[in-house]
């Protein structure tokens, strides 16, 4: 199952936020990896701020080229605003939704949970992490996988009422999903309509 995993700082550094979540060497070194990082850099053109954005999107997310361009291509054929599609679309993700229900610290950590088959959907396990939840679906977690150090860690103190698209029953240790969110809930700092564009040259 093809992923990214090369150093995560770096792309993080690039495009100077935590994407993959708190990062130390983020803020100690807030400019760009490499040997001229820290220079005054030239001015990005049009096309390299677009395709800035789309990286950002498909990292942010774990999803790789080929899996993106399928994303936007599937979003421009479906009635409705392009680049808010694509982003319900990216967090309908099987990966995401467990990520979002605070099962996992991060997309990265969620993505290993599922392939581990410890995620259930509507009872049945699925260890797809790119399955798309629809709305009304159930995800939690497996029965003998409740117990897990790594589970109970990320779900201590976190807040579900971030995310209204999702309703989280704390005895079952499972969430609803209720519907796909709205763009103005997504937290995600992402210009969307660049991505649209750059797919559009």
């Amino acid at each position: 199952m093809a992923r990214y995993t090369g150093p995560k700082s770096k792309i993080a550094r690039r495009f100077g936020e935590a994407i993959f979540g708190p990062d130390k060497v983020l803020s100690k070194r807030n400019f760009p990896p490499g040997q001229h990082g820290n220079n005054r850099r030239r001015k990005t053109s049009e096309y390299g701020i677009m395709l800035a954005e789309k990286q950002k999107a498909k990292y942010t997310y774990g999803v790789l080229e080929k899996q993106f361009r399928n994303m936007f291509e599937k979003a421009a054929r479906t009635n409705g605003i392009t680049g808010e599609i694509l982003l319900q679309n990216l967090e309908c993700r099987l990966d995401n939704v467990v990520f979002r229900l605070g099962i996992a610290p991060s997309r990265a950590a969620a993505r290993q949970l599922v392939s581990h088959r410890h995620i259930v959907v509507d009872g049945k396990v699925v260890n797809i992490p790119s399955y798309s939840v629809k709305p009304g679906q159930i995800v939690g977690v497996r029965e003998k996988a409740k117990s897990l150090e790594v589970i109970a860690a990320a779900l201590a103190g976190f807040n579900h009422s971030k995310y209204p698209w999702i309703e989280w029953d704390e005895a079952q240790k499972a969430g609803k999903f209720l519907h796909k969110p709205e763009r103005a809930d997504i937290p995600e700092n992402i210009k969307e309509q660049l991505i649209v564009e750059l797919y559009s040259k």
